[in-house]
């Protein structure tokens, strides 16, 4: 290749383009995510100026249209804390063991059958989801536990679940996937059953990828809005049980943000509710990437 080559100096130049290219997609990602961040933090920090960060955070009443307003979102962060950790209980295990089976176990017909269908799953919009919880399990929960009312926290968990397993699968499959075949094959040259392999070898070696897969699917849940807008009960108090309705904090904007004045502290509180809210999914993206880097596997050689 010389130096006055014309189809050299065509790539070359096709290659710088490309590049550009490339660069200005991302400055575009990223000046638009910052832009939504301010615009958020210009609209939620006036409400500071009536009401102190620890009576809004810990405040645990919330009547913004009474006179005088309560500001208090104690009881919405924590409906939201408790509708994420109940729905992690739940997709957590079927996600994880779902994409061992299919990575390990089954067969590859079965696989080529069941994956398109767990992925199919995280297609289905979220109102259609929370549809089916409130008229099908809803009524299923209030007749079969005999409970007041069946739009609760326990059926918005429910639906939660169902929405977060095809991330944490397919994700974790990914992962387990990446495992190196030498470590397999040199736990089972030593003496040890696929199940101990899976065990001691896959999961370890793939522990990266998992837990990246299982924050990410913790942070789809706490931020979703129609489901549990629907099936939660839209009750703003702080649960006692699984099956107390509460209101989280993405079904309290939106079902108040239209009625609430432009500019006013009601309008206000809702977006500060927003900064919380966007704490809370840049704190789970925090540790996604921190436990990503920290147990990432390089090769074989590195576990």
């Amino acid at each position: 290749m010389t130096k006055g080559d014309p189809k050299a100096e065509n790539r070359r130049k096709q290659e710088q383009g490309i590049r550009m290219l490339f660069f200005l997609i991302a400055t575009a990602s990223i000046i638009t995510l910052s832009l939504i961040v301010l615009f958020l933090f210009m609209e939620g920090l006036p409400i500071f100026k009536k009401v102190s960060v620890k009576a809004f955070l810990l405040g645990k009443l919330w009547y913004p249209t009474s006179d005088p307003p309560d500001f208090g979102i104690f009881a919405l962060i924590m409906a939201s804390v408790a509708v994420t950790a109940v729905a992690s209980l739940i997709s957590i295990p079927l996600g994880v063991m779902t994409a061992v089976y299919l990575a390990e176990v089954a067969s590859w017909r079965l696989r080529e059958v069941v994956k398109p269908v767990v992925e199919l799953l995280a297609a289905l919009p979220s109102v259609v989801i929370g549809f089916f919880g409130m008229v099908v399990v809803a009524p299923l929960l209030q007749d079969l536990l005999n409970v007041a009312t069946g739009l609760n926290l326990f059926n918005a968990a429910l639906m939660l679940a169902f929405m977060s397993v095809p991330t944490i699968c397919s994700i974790s499959e990914d992962a387990i996937f990446g495992v190196p075949a030498e470590l397999k094959e040199a736990s089972l040259a030593l003496g040890a059953t696929h199940w101990e392999t899976i065990w001691r070898v896959v999961i370890p070696a793939s522990i990266s990828g998992i837990s990246t897969a299982v924050i990410l699917g913790m942070s789809r849940a706490i931020g979703e809005t129609m489901v549990v807008l629907m099936v939660a009960g839209g009750a703003a108090m702080v649960p006692a049980s699984l099956f107390d309705p509460v209101r989280p904090m993405p079904a309290s904007i939106a079902a108040e943000m239209a009625e609430a004045p432009f500019r006013g502290d009601h309008y206000y509180a809702l977006f500060a509710t927003g900064i919380v809210l966007f704490a809370f999914t840049f704190l789970f993206n925090l540790v996604a990437d921190y436990v990503s880097n920290k147990y990432r596997q390089v090769g074989a050689a590195t576990l």
